[in-house]
């Protein structure tokens, strides 16, 4: 079985899937990148890492071989990739899914949503003829194609596989945990809400709990965060280390007993929480984020709190703090949740599985978790 990936550059969040793919077919896999990695991310620590790995093929300097391995391939993902290098192979009517985040990351004009119905049908629903699927990265993918086309038992559950580490003794790891200690990551910028964790600190000093609360990142409103940390007087609880690199911001998880995670509904999926739950924090998260509703069973390997809701993102959190062992067994839980399941290696397995039985003309899909049937789930659905 051939199968191809396409997306447009290489980033550290994609190759532990891209190396289960290659061990489980090896030469049969191959992943193409359509451009450079941007300026941006290099920026943030992100390190190009193309040249690297020997199922990787630049569609940049060689367009056309690109086509060809595209058509030949008996599966091909496409991610952030034009459709022009998949257009041909469906008319053949060979298996095509489209790896895709939500569409409509932000308030619904009328305007947009005109747009939205135009962009979605351009790039989904005039494929509803051939054998098209969709690996929605995001809880909230299935809601937006459906809102205009019927995708009815087209939409998997899916998402973004971060490295998944194995520690000998998870009870100790979370021992080790710097008491009181909460973590906010990610790029500074207005719609992920990095002040939302300076007005949490301020509530908690306030109400008088003890605690230490790193930012990491880097971004266009670092100053901002930094001036309310100063306004607020929190330097010596609230510390702000800049941009580092996926291994040290790992090191800080596996140190912070609380991840949180403040993003709105412009954030994809979110592989920060991936990572997060694999250090064994207790992440509380936005309703918001696409990974959020799959990865996180309120209460058990995770707490969710309504987005933009500052009272119920507080009190989440002190609940935490309070409550020693139910943060513990949080973290735990989120621990076994993404090394049972949520992980690069048994997200390869059931993506064949699923394409195998698709090819056969065969129900497809699992009765739960990775590759099953992604309900349409509404921006409302959570009530705090």
């Amino acid at each position: 079985m051939k199968l191809t990936f396409l997306t447009n550059y290489l980033t550290h969040h994609q190759i532990p899937l891209a190396e289960e793919f290659y061990k489980k077919l090896g030469n049969d896999y191959t992943l193409i990148v359509t451009e450079p990695m941007e300026q941006e991310r290099l920026k943030l620590g992100y390190k190009d890492m193309t040249d690297n790995y020997p199922f990787v093929i630049k569609a940049y300097e060689n367009i056309q071989e690109v086509y060809r391995i595209a058509e030949e391939s008996d599966i091909v993902i496409y991610g952030s990739a034009p459709d022009k290098f998949v257009i041909d192979r469906m008319k053949k009517q060979k298996l095509t899914f489209k790896y895709s985040e939500r569409i409509n990351k932000r308030d619904m004009t009328l305007p947009r949503r005109a747009r939205s119905r135009v962009g979605i049908y351009r790039h989904y629903g005039k494929f509803l003829k051939y054998p098209f699927y969709i690996l929605c990265a995001s809880a909230y993918t299935s809601a937006d194609v459906s809102k205009h086309w019927d995708f009815e038992e087209r939409c998997y559950k899916w998402g973004y596989f971060t490295e998944t580490l194995k520690y000998d003794n998870i009870d100790a790891l979370i021992k080790q945990k710097k008491t009181y200690s909460i973590l906010w990551a990610g790029r500074i910028i207005d719609w992920k809400h990095p002040e939302a964790a300076v007005n949490l600190a301020v509530r908690l000093r306030d109400a008088g709990y003890k605690f230490t609360l790193n930012i990491i990142g880097t971004g266009e409103a670092e100053n901002k965060i930094k001036n309310m940390i100063r306004d607020e007087n929190l330097q010596d609880a609230v510390h702000m280390t800049g941009a580092m690199s996926p291994e040290n911001v790992r090191e800080y998880m596996e140190k912070s007993e609380i991840f949180i995670f403040t993003s709105n509904f412009q954030e994809g999926w979110g592989a920060v929480l991936n990572e997060a739950m694999n250090s064994g924090c207790a992440c509380v998260a936005s309703h918001a984020i696409g990974a959020v509703p799959f990865l996180i069973k309120n209460g058990e390997n995770g707490i969710i709190y309504k987005n933009g809701c500052m009272d119920d993102l507080s009190a989440k959190v002190m609940k935490l703090l309070d409550d020693r062992e139910l943060c513990r067994k949080i973290g735990r839980n989120a621990y076994s949740t993404i090394v049972d399941m949520w992980n690069p290696k048994e997200a390869a397995q059931r993506f064949l599985e699923l394409s195998q039985d698709i090819l056969k003309g065969k129900k497809a899909g699992f009765c739960d978790g990775l590759c099953s049937l992604a309900e349409v789930m509404d921006n409302d659905w959570f009530n705090a």
